[in-house]
């Protein structure tokens, strides 16, 4: 039976956090080694929004074919990008994060895989992170393969539109995304080696996740004898198919979410409650 964290009564010990399924998911999980899931409502708390939680406007993110077919779709990703990454690297990791680290150094937890581009687990303190989608602050050329920091190709870009950190020349969009007025103005980096094509390391709508790397995400999950799920639906595909690993292995699954998420119906544990306070619980009770 499905032990779901929803009440507020006497036994919650913080917002949406039940005492009695913490007890549930600290039982399940207290002497196995456990293989980490995070999705993006790991990060709200470092300021960084989910898009997919309750009353996130609609998005329509660019495709991978849409960034390679039109030099015009190629400046407008990189313009909105760009205004993007001051957000990100002003983001500094949340209890949620710190909580997950200190579990991997005490040996409960084999490691992180991330549906999450922020790279927030690993300025954290998390040693082993599979970074699932990639991460924002590398930039890689699709031409050569040549990677490069994404502060350097950032400063490139700030020195050849400086018109572009001008308030009067962007407009947010209501989706949150940014919109910039003069794209045909906008000079896209290129490749330093090559004079390639250059792309965020990050895995766009369209684009799969890279077999090397799901498949040092499924190792994680192979080696583990349970399966914790924080901040994720789950409603993209990478994620359901390492939970289908789990379930086929009868690995026992507990899930940490606001909201529903697609696992709830093979999670032993559902704790819909926010992931900081969850994760901090249970690293103070899983910790010796």
């Amino acid at each position: 039976m499905v032990s779901d964290a929803t009440s507020t009564d006497e036994t919650a010990i913080g917002p949406g956090l039940d005492s009695r399924a913490l007890d549930d998911a600290v039982s399940l999980l207290a002497g196995r080694r456990v293989a980490v899931l995070t999705g993006a409502g790991v990060s709200t708390d470092s300021g960084i929004p989910d898009y997919r939680g309750a009353g996130a406007p609609p998005r329509n993110p660019m495709t991978f074919q849409q960034f390679l077919s039109s030099d015009r779709y190629r400046k407008r990703y990189w313009a909105g990008s760009h205004l993007g990454w001051k957000s990100f690297r002003s983001s500094a990791p949340n209890a949620g994060h710190r909580a997950l680290a200190l579990l991997e150094r005490s040996g409960v937890t084999n490691g992180v895989i991330t549906q999450n581009v922020d790279n927030l687990h690993v300025r954290a303190g998390s040693r082993r992170v599979v970074d699932l989608h990639g991460t924002v602050d590398r930039v890689i050329c699709l031409t050569c393969g040549q990677s490069f920091a994404r502060d350097m190709v950032a400063s490139r870009l700030a020195a050849a539109n400086p018109w572009l950190d001008r308030p009067e020349s962007v407009r947010l969009a209501p989706d949150g995304d940014v919109e910039v007025d003069d794209i045909d103005a906008f000079a896209v980096p290129e490749c330093t080696v090559c004079g390639g094509m250059l792309k965020p390391d990050v895995v766009f709508f369209g684009e799969f996740v890279p077999i090397e790397r799901f498949a040092e995400a499924r190792s994680l999950v192979v080696g583990a004898d349970a399966l914790l799920i924080a901040g994720s639906s789950l409603v993209v595909n990478s994620g359901i198919r390492l939970l289908d690993q789990a379930t086929r292995r009868k690995l026992p699954v507990v899930v940490v979410n606001r909201g529903v998420t697609k696992g709830d119906g093979r999670a032993a544990v559902k704790l819909n409650a926010g992931t900081s306070e969850t994760l901090t619980a249970l690293a103070e009770r899983l910790i010796p």
